[in-house]
């Protein structure tokens, strides 16, 4: 296998921009507790739950969106400089200020009409089942998990980029009988439209069911050869053939599951101190939130570590299946400059950040690769 290194100027850049990234995101972390804290201690939130004299679903509905657009504005400067302007600085993003405020607009709003309806249904099984509102609460989010894991390819995705199927015939074919070589039903290989916003490439395997399709980035398309490309599109089959989306939803359920266990205990606990009317007086939210979080960030790096585990296994599928360690190694190294990805990042980061493995470890996978029985069967 010939030697690989990425880009030791790209490298540079890519350590300076992870670690504005990082003090970014602490920095993010710590303004969101401190915001939510205050609301909770301050008796602000008791003061808007009194103000909004309404029934309990629009009284919880007209809180969140509230609580969502202070904060938001709050923490504007940061999500303006680790969205816009440091991706500019670095050559990632390739939109205009107003291109990309509009994309903001449309993510806040499809948050707030999505948060909005989960918050509202948790604070009425808050109140309908005081005592198991938890366990309620853990099947409701799981079910919206799964449901939107098979509908955001045809429902969410295209309202920021556009998807159509690729007009390269020959790939495509090459790509499909991939797919049938290695017992993978998908409806068609589809270019997403990265190139208008971003430098940075990707791929997946997108949907369940009728949905399921082989999603590429024109990023990719553009400047990989189709043995690289094929070698990516293994890759997403792997984690299909594991059943990888079905574990990771599982990892999710089971926080959301915790989480809102101990945000029961902790609300029940709390009632007296903080004056609320009982576990679901929509004044608790900010103690809510900030309990699911923490386990949400305390848990990460078990989360991180069982989601580098599965790429790892995917890694092996797709050398397995292709049979094509060089077009592994030049496609990971190609992918790590072009996404401005370090390639050492240092032990902590990858146990805190990466959920995937960083790419001298991958690169080391490909080259102690040695041909066993493909899982696909040969054509």
């Amino acid at each position: 296998m010939p030697e690989q290194a990425p880009d030791p100027r790209r490298q540079e850049q890519a350590r300076e921009y992870a670690r504005s990234t990082r003090w970014l995101l602490i920095l993010d972390l710590a303004l969101g507790a401190v915001f939510l804290l205050a609301i909770l201690l301050s008796g602000l939130s008791g003061g808007l739950r009194d103000a909004l004299q309404f029934p309990q679903p629009a009284r919880v509905a007209l809180y969140f969106l509230i609580m969502m657009f202070c904060y938001s504005a709050v923490a504007a400067p940061i999500t303006l400089y680790r969205g816009f302007v440091l991706p500019r600085r670095y050559g990632l993003s390739r939109q205009s200020l107003r291109a990309w405020l509009a994309d903001e607009a449309k993510e806040s709003g499809l948050a707030a009409l999505l948060g909005t309806a989960m918050v509202v249904v948790v604070y009425l099984l808050l109140e309908a089942l005081p005592q198991t509102w938890w366990l309620a609460a853990f099947v409701f989010v799981t079910a919206v998990i799964v449901v939107f894991s098979r509908l955001a390819p045809v429902l969410i995705v295209p309202l920021f980029l556009k998807m159509k199927p690729i007009d390269n015939p020959e790939l495509r074919r090459r790509l499909l009988r991939l797919a049938e070589r290695c017992g993978t039903e998908v409806n068609d290989v589809y270019q997403i439209g990265f190139a208008s916003k971003t430098s940075a490439g990707n791929a997946a395997l997108m949907g369940w069911g009728s949905t399921r399709r082989i999603v590429i980035s024109d990023t990719v398309l553009s400047d990989y050869t189709p043995e690289e490309i094929e070698v990516i599109t293994a890759h997403e089959i792997g984690h299909q053939r594991h059943n990888d989306i079905a574990r990771l939803i599982a990892v999710q359920s089971a926080l959301v599951l915790l989480g809102f266990y101990l945000a029961n205990l902790t609300l029940r606990w709390a009632v007296p101190g903080l004056e609320l009317g009982g576990v679901s007086d929509v004044a608790g939210l900010p103690l809510l939130a900030l309990v699911m979080a923490a386990v949400f960030l305390l848990l990460a790096p078990l989360a991180n570590a069982y989601s580098r585990r599965l790429e790892a296994a995917a890694d092996g599928y797709a050398l397995d299946a292709t049979g094509n360690p060089d077009a592994f190694a030049t496609m990971l190294t190609r992918l790590t400059d072009q996404n401005l990805s370090e390639s050492r990042p240092s032990r902590w980061a990858e146990i805190m950040l990466y959920d995937h493995p960083p790419y001298h470890k991958r690169l080391k996978l490909a080259q102690s690769y040695r041909r066993e029985e493909s899982p696909c069967v040969s054509s």
